[in-house]
């Protein structure tokens, strides 16, 4: 299937690792044009070894998600170098594991900064670089905007905030003909995931998914594709889980005995 993302721009938010580097190889494979930004110049360089040994070409640049200036001058860097901007994923986050008496200002602060006002104001950017010819903006959510984890006050309240503006958003940049979705990924195998996949003996992440196995970051990525083509034209204002059925029942491991 032609998802006619040839030669479209693609930007992806803390793109150099785990869902993101894949939406940035699978956009590539798409013939699409890819901008990727990281924090860090170690990963940035890791990010780029790693697309070259791909055959990918991806334009790179460092920037803070959490800033607003950094993330207008990286889609600023964008536009001279493609022209435009049609497709922008608000792919960065952080998790701070704390419990709630554990958490500090700054703590707070931080996860605020990317999760939150990342998301907003790389929306903002986006849609004044797409103009009235429209464009998606993909927003990352998390299957702890549905169901939070001890530890994870603030990450999850951030991820609630995700979805939940999405949908203003996807009001909002209808008449420019923009549609907004956020993304909600399971128990995906990536870089960030790697130690709770690995300390699952009991199998207790497994047993909670419908397909008894967690996701691979290709298959994440995907989903985004799809979202981003216009075979998703007239999705917009959602939050689309993919997470192989985690939690679609409470029992779904007595299947798999």
């Amino acid at each position: 299937m032609d998802l006619g993302l040839k030669d479209k721009v693609v930007v992806i938010t803390g793109g150099t690792a785990g869902i993101g580097e894949a939406c940035a190889l699978a956009f590539s494979r798409e013939g699409a044009h890819v901008a990727v930004c990281g924090r860090t110049q170690k990963r940035i360089a890791a990010f780029k070894e790693r697309c070259a040994q791909a055959g990918a070409d991806v334009f790179v640049k460092q920037a803070d998600a959490g800033q607003a200036e950094e993330l207008q001058a990286f889609a600023d860097a964008v536009v001279s170098r493609f022209g435009t901007i049609d497709v922008w994923i608000n792919n960065a986050g952080i998790n701070v594991g704390k419990r709630l008496m554990e958490i500090t200002p700054e703590d707070w602060q931080q996860t605020v900064a990317v999760n939150l006002s990342g998301v907003l104001f790389g929306t903002q950017i986006a849609a004044r670089a797409m103009g009235e010819k429209g464009g998606v903006i993909l927003n990352a959510s998390s299957f702890a905007s549905l169901i939070p984890s001890v530890g994870g006050t603030m990450y999850g309240a951030t991820k609630a905030a995700v979805s939940n503006m999405t949908k203003t958003m996807a009001a909002e940049l209808a008449p420019q003909h923009i549609r907004v979705n956020a993304y909600i990924p399971g128990i995906i195998d990536t870089p960030m995931n790697a130690e709770r996949i690995a300390d699952d003996a009991n199998h207790a992440l497994i047993n909670a998914i419908a397909l008894h196995r967690v996701g691979t970051a290709d298959e994440m990525a995907q989903a985004l594709v799809f979202l981003a083509s216009d075979q998703a034209s007239y999705i917009t204002g959602t939050a689309i889980e993919v997470s192989g059925g985690k939690y679609a029942v409470q029992n779904s491991e007595i299947l798999w005995g």
